[in-house]
């Protein structure tokens, strides 16, 4: 089925680009049923997106799309659509990730571009993305629970684990839902930022809402993938809370002390939602590799709650769980 399907999106790429020779050859994908292609035989590259419509609508992608580069940000030009057969044509944003390219001498530039990306897409109206809301947050953790803890791990949660567990995800709901909201990009990371000009390239929006304004700074410098300094990451979300509050996105009396715990908080729903997505990735779409990066994303929900007498029961069972 994958074969044809592949074979169908190269007959309509060749239709529509009127050019019977190109070529699509596979490119990193993201977690999802999608899958990329890169169209050769063109001056410049195109990519060519596979979303099964089963699976992967293409509204919300289409629909965040659009509503990001109202911004002025680079997220790449759609430049044909196929909604019968679930084929986009897109402009190509290259293979430099931010992953391969920051280091201890680039990322104040690399992470400058994206704040200032960031930023313009936060000051963007909702316009028609869906609510970041409490039944979603509550939804992300749960994964955790079920695909982490139930899954991966075949733990058998006491009832006095289950309570706490209960009482820690109200507490990480009601906070997040405390800040002021803005467009989430939700997947605002290394692996979806890319080295472009202008700078940065964003891919993988499909997943846009109206939520916490915390949630992609979490996501950008708390990163899944790769891990900085404290002093580091005060330093940038220092930076980012004065620009923001000069831009009208945070009200003047968000002080640094009520901003770095709304985005610990923010940071622990994140990482736990994450590690909960990748077990699923794991057992349910044979994608064991996500795994790997499950030391890392736990020490930063074990490191964040050890900070709040609140959370302190929750950093205890992480650190009593097995090592990943």
């Amino acid at each position: 089925m994958e074969d044809s399907r592949q074979e169908q999106l190269r007959d309509w790429v060749c239709q529509t680009l009127q050019n019977p020779e190109l070529e699509l050859r596979p490119v990193a994908g993201d977690a999802s049923f999608r899958r990329y292609f890169r169209v050769h035989g063109t001056d410049p590259t195109r990519i060519a997106m596979d979303a099964p419509p089963e699976h992967e609508p293409l509204e919300p992608f289409l629909t965040a799309n659009s509503h990001l580069r109202k911004a002025g940000v680079h997220a790449p030009e759609v430049q044909a659509e196929n909604h019968a057969d679930g084929f986009l044509l897109l402009e190509d944003l290259g293979d430099e990730q931010y992953l391969s390219h920051l280091n201890e001498e680039s990322a104040d530039s690399l992470y400058g571009d994206a704040l200032d990306a960031l930023l313009r897409i936060q000051t963007l109206p909702r316009g028609p993305l869906p609510p970041y809301d409490a039944k979603q947050l509550r939804l992300e953790l749960d994964r955790f629970t079920d695909w982490y803890l139930g899954r991966h791990l075949g733990w058998e949660l006491s009832p006095e684990d289950r309570l706490m567990i209960e009482t820690a995800w109200q507490l990480l709901v009601n906070r997040a839902l405390e800040q002021p909201c803005v467009v989430v990009h939700r997947d605002y990371h290394s692996r979806n930022l890319m080295v472009t000009e202008p700078n940065p390239g964003i891919l993988d929006h499909q997943d846009a809402m109206w939520g916490p304004v915390t949630y992609d700074l979490v996501s950008l410098l708390r990163d899944c993938y790769i891990a900085w300094s404290d002093d580091r990451i005060r330093g940038w979300v220092e930076q980012y809370r004065q620009r923001a509050q000069q831009q009208g996105i945070l009200d003047e009396n968000v002080d640094s002390e009520l901003f770095m715990e709304w985005f610990d908080w923010m940071g622990t729903q994140r990482h736990l939602k994450a590690v909960g997505i990748f077990a699923r990735l794991c057992h349910r779409d044979g994608k064991s590799y996500f795994m790997l990066d499950v030391p890392r994303v736990l020490g930063y929900v074990r490191h964040a709650c050890s900070r709040y007498p609140s959370l302190q029961p929750l950093a205890e069972l992480v650190a009593r769980l097995p090592e990943p």
